[in-house]
């Protein structure tokens, strides 16, 4: 599960700042407004004994639905959802947070079934739902995911039979687009049969689902191996598997391939679910898929061909993580690309070097490798963050055509049609 957590980054102290509990046990009381200021530490429950709370020097805790949740007073009243502090219409705050005193208590604290009510010194007063706090607290984000995903290698992702969607239901109904984009925020990959091919109808697909993003490599383009990038991947030869853009400060989310012609062996596309290998590493070697997250490395891209000259340059660690619950977002794997190792001190760099190796062999498993061989008329799109791609060598004409698509855009118009992304 992404849900381990980076206990060390979070330890809570054995007391919290400013507490004045003493260890006093939680007891249940009435539901009364009680004075907050006069007494040191106060206890109360619903009826029901399923909430409790208690306040310290600095902070609320509360115990709701089995959670134990700490909330700092200035969270609290930053976060009040009253007219005069947040825009309901607008989803927006109204609230200036720097006009918040960093000192503020609460005057009167009440709690009942459903509701936690804060009185604050100028008498205003905020209400939380329990349901609300428990969703959005520290502790209930931890136990949350952002992304659900299944992660798969070869034999998972086959078993499942993921259907590949066609194209007229793909462009012309909501059904078939949210049948696609489920299936790529499940697997970081997903097909469209039955599009005519050329580069004009691959463009008005991937136009259906977002933004193209224009890079150097131009908007729409077109790839064979004439050498006519500075790059190996415009070559015959065989490709490890990568993820593209590592050289971008923010890589590109998706990627689109249509094979427009293939006149020649080989070639087959390998694909590889990142998540899955950095999951891998994770149970058998938790400390080293936390340096793998905390180094940061340069990649970069040196190019001087023709009247092609970049030098581009992007940072970042190879595993990409919400510190919160340690869900990998984002894998930034390129050996190719990846720059001189100057970031990294000299005393990390041997550890680094064993935990990429780790990462290295889960990703070459041949379990783990998915093969593909991309025809005429069917079309691929892989997350960028998450699903490595390579090829095997192929002879002949081979001729592709592709872009990048903006990650935003992409999610967006799944949840636009109710779709957690």
């Amino acid at each position: 599960m992404w849900c381990r957590r980076l206990g060390w980054l979070f330890k809570a102290p054995s007391q919290p700042r400013g507490s004045t509990r003493h260890g006093s046990p939680w007891l249940p009381g009435d539901r009364r407004t009680v004075p907050a200021a006069p007494a040191r530490c106060h206890h109360t429950a619903s009826e029901s004994l399923k909430c409790a709370w208690q306040l310290h020097g600095d902070h609320l805790e509360l115990r709701y639905a089995d959670t134990l949740m700490r909330f700092d007073f200035v969270w609290l009243r930053d976060h009040c959802r009253s007219a005069s502090c947040y825009n309901a219409k607008t989803n927006q705050r109204s609230l200036d947070t720097a006009s918040v005193d960093l000192a503020i208590k609460p005057k009167a604290v009440r709690v009942d079934e459903t509701t936690l009510f804060l009185t604050w010194p100028d008498g205003h007063v905020t209400r939380y739902g329990l349901e609300w706090l428990v969703k959005n607290s520290y502790e209930g984000q931890k136990q949350q995911v952002m992304h659900p995903r299944i992660l798969w290698n070869a034999e998972i992702y086959r078993q499942a039979q993921v259907p590949s969607v066609d194209c007229r239901s793909f462009l012309e109904t909501d059904e078939g687009l949210k049948e696609f984009l489920q299936n790529f925020l499940l697997y970081g990959i997903a097909f469209v049969e039955n599009v005519a091919p050329t580069k004009e109808d691959t463009e008005i697909l991937a136009e259906r689902i977002s933004l193209i993003r224009e890079t150097i490599y131009g908007r729409m383009w077109y790839f064979t191996s004439d050498f006519s990038r500075g790059d190996t991947a415009y070559t015959k030869l065989a490709l490890d598997r990568h993820t593209d853009t590592t050289y971008f400060q923010e890589p590109c989310g998706i990627q689109v391939f249509h094979c427009l012609k293939h006149e020649g062996t080989g070639g087959r596309t390998l694909l590889v679910d990142g998540f899955y290998a950095a999951e891998q590493v994770l149970r058998r070697a938790p400390d080293q898929f936390e340096l793998l997250s905390k180094v940061p490395l340069k990649h970069e891209y040196v190019e001087n061909v023709g009247d092609c000259h970049n030098h581009m340059i992007g940072v970042g660690p190879v595993l990409n993580v919400y510190p919160w619950n340690n869900e990998l977002y984002l894998i930034r794997y390129n050996n190719y690309d990846r720059a001189v190792i100057n970031t990294v001190p000299y005393d990390v760099v041997h550890r680094w070097y064993a935990a990429h190796r780790t990462l290295t062999t889960e990703l070459r498993r041949p379990e783990n490798e998915l093969w593909v061989k991309l025809k005429p008329g069917k079309a691929l799109f892989i997350d960028n963050w998450r699903v490595l791609h390579g090829r095997e060598a192929f002879t002949g004409y081979r001729q592709l055509c592709g872009c990048y698509l903006t990650r935003d855009d992409v999610l967006n118009t799944a949840r636009l049609l109710g779709l957690q992304a």
